[in-house]
């Protein structure tokens, strides 16, 4: 059995046994420590998944060691201009051994027929509420439409309009 867990903005995949390094947690050496954000848990084709978290689902863990990875070089040089910048890190890990694996999901318990009937009444009650809201915007909205269009269209008669007096009254004095 494996499982995809979170911890320390990353996500793991691990099975019974596996030792893994991951960002550094409080915990002393030897200690257990448990994760309980799983996102999975299956094997083959028998898989468990959370949206985003798995309810119930738990991997825990012993704490073998505390340290620090190797050394990562930062290095920023810009050529003939003597700028050379170097710069080192090392990031902090804990190794943790993987000792159990649960994904103990709560089993949804089948409804009864009167709150499920009750459930359907209401849902039906909604589907007509928000159809009628619909209908009633599409009107609104095809309303302010055939508002514009016009608007436009005796705004275009107006320029129009005085656009010809004008060339009328240029022609008449010509």
């Amino acid at each position: 059995m494996y499982a995809v867990f979170r911890t320390g903005g990353k996500q793991y995949r691990a099975t019974t046994g596996d030792r893994l390094r991951v960002e550094r947690l409080d915990a002393e050496e030897g200690s257990t420590v448990e994760f309980d954000q799983v996102l999975l848990v299956g094997e083959g084709a028998d898989v468990q998944l959370g949206s985003p978290v798995l309810a119930g689902g738990r991997v825990e863990a012993k704490v073998t060691s505390q340290g620090r990875g190797k050394k990562i070089v930062v290095l920023k040089f810009r050529r003939r201009t003597n700028y050379k910048r170097v710069k080192g890190h090392r990031q902090h890990y804990t190794e943790v051994e993987i000792t159990s694996i649960t994904a103990s999901a709560p089993k949804k318990a089948k409804p009864d027929a009167e709150t499920t009937a009750t459930e359907k009444a209401a849902k039906t009650d909604t589907k007509k509420v928000s159809k009628k809201t619909t209908k009633k915007k599409a009107a609104k909205t095809t309303a302010k439409k055939t508002a514009k269009k016009t608007a436009k269209k005796t705004a275009k008669k107006a320029t129009k309009k005085t656009t010809k007096k004008t060339t009328k009254k240029t022609t008449k004095k010509t």
